[in-house]
């Protein structure tokens, strides 16, 4: 059988990075759609979706482990089989008794597949491709990622949306047949992987790379080490773990709000509207702040950009204490405030994600990196667990404000980093 050493990127590359953001957002955020939908209570649905972030915080801890066994297009190919299955396990288990339970274990499994399924990914876009491809390439696979998004959070909602309507209600229904339509996909991503995908002479298991087979145990646990010896990791860490307080919270309260009905403190937005509002027009205006932070700081810096990044990603949290205060009725407007909210993070996200780059610098770089995003995932796993439970007990507009109140330490560990001088700035000579 012939097995093609490279193929043209565009053949694989937007398809594998669609197929890596999909589990994600369905696993973290369409989630909570559904089981509102249902009529979960926030408690339950901030409590136990959050846990669901715990095989990202850990994502460091089995990366070895793709390394060491078979290769990284082996495990792309599995997980995606993987996770096909599990989306169709959803859509069988949502019509019965005790779908919740039984929903959440298979989401469970989503989550570390999903997980995998980004170590080997990532691992294979540096093996499939040339070092100048990879940079050419960059831009492509955060699109299809963010394509991902809105196809998961927008699109795919509004389907369910569409279908609960059109059934007369029937919401087990719609979202059975939206978590198929997710399966079919994913069987698709898998059987065309396995034919499209290329086969790098470089991806082969560590064992058998030339050099490799003397790695102990010892080294292993001296990369975790090397991490904790850095200066000032104390601030480190706690930048990377309240930095995004505020918006841990907010983040799995924002599509229960838009559901709730007015009634309750909510704006009674229906299903569709919200994968409009938060899953499409939120998703798009999160893609362009991100994108204009990445514009702006190699002018200046991350030093020079640091706290207005803070500044812009924080403040705008204040248009969720206007919706829950006025609960107004323009949908419009409420697009509006979801758009500027999201901006507003985009742009103060770029500055997180630029620091653990910076942090992240030196030997064990990509170890290290994959540390610094599980302390990231740590980070909005704990909060985003007790906000459910502080939102039923405050009600919607106090919350708003308590989640106002929570970007205060995000200020504080923000004052306390260090930034080097010319970091992320592009020199004359790049120039």
């Amino acid at each position: 059988m012939d097995q093609p050493e490279r193929r043209n990127p565009w053949l694989w590359v937007p398809s594998l990075y669609f197929a890596e953001g999909l589990p994600y957002v369905v696993v973290l955020t369409v989630s909570v759609i559904m089981y509102k939908r249902f009529g979960i209570s926030n408690t339950d649905i901030a409590l136990y979706t959050s846990w669901l972030y715990f095989p990202w915080v850990i994502k460091p801890l089995w990366g070895p482990v793709v390394d060491l066994v078979r290769t990284k297009r082996f495990w792309i190919v599995l997980m995606q089989l993987i996770i096909g299955a599990s989306l169709a396990s959803v859509a069988l288990t949502i019509p019965v008794p005790g779908f919740f339970r039984a929903t959440l274990a298979v989401f469970w499994l989503m989550a570390f597949s999903s997980a995998t399924h980004d170590i080997a990914a990532d691992g294979f876009y540096m093996l499939g491709l040339r070092e100048h491809e990879q940079a050419t390439f960059v831009g492509v696979r955060s699109t299809f990622y963010r394509i991902a998004m809105v196809t998961g959070q927008g699109l795919l909602v509004v389907v369910a949306g569409t279908l609960e309507t059109s059934t007369g209600g029937n919401t087990a229904f719609a979202w059975s047949v939206t978590f198929g339509i997710l399966a079919a996909l994913f069987v698709a991503f898998c059987v065309y992987h396995r034919f499209m995908l290329p086969y790098p002479v470089s991806d082969v298991r560590a064992a058998v790379v030339p050099g490799a087979v003397r790695r102990p145990l010892a080294e292993f646990f001296e990369v975790f080490a090397a991490f904790f010896r850095k200066p000032r990791i104390g601030a480190t860490l706690a930048f990377l773990l309240l930095y995004r307080l505020a918006e841990s919270q907010l983040i799995k309260m924002v599509t229960p709000f838009l559901l709730d009905p007015r009634t309750k403190g909510g704006l009674g937005l229906s299903t569709s509207e919200v994968g409009i509002a938060y899953g499409t027009v939120g998703i798009i205006a999160l893609t362009l702040g991100g994108l204009v932070g990445g514009f702006v700081i190699p002018r200046k810096g991350l030093r020079f950009w640091l706290w207005p990044m803070v500044v812009v990603m924080h403040l705008p949290d204040l248009v969720f204490v206007y919706l829950s205060q006025v609960q107004p009725v323009s949908f419009l407007l409420v697009n509006i405030a979801v758009g500027l909210e999201q901006f507003g993070y985009g742009f103060g996200f770029t500055a997180y994600m630029l620091y653990m780059i910076m942090v992240s610098e030196g030997e064990h770089k990509t170890a290290h990196y994959a540390l610094c995003t599980g302390f990231m995932a740590l980070g909005m796993m704990l909060p985003g667990m007790a906000s459910g439970a502080i939102q039923e007990w405050l009600g919607y507009p106090n919350f708003y404000i308590w989640v106002m109140l929570s970007t205060i330490p995000g200020f504080i560990v923000t004052a306390m980093i260090a930034i080097d001088k010319d970091f992320g700035k592009k020199s004359e000579v790049q120039a």
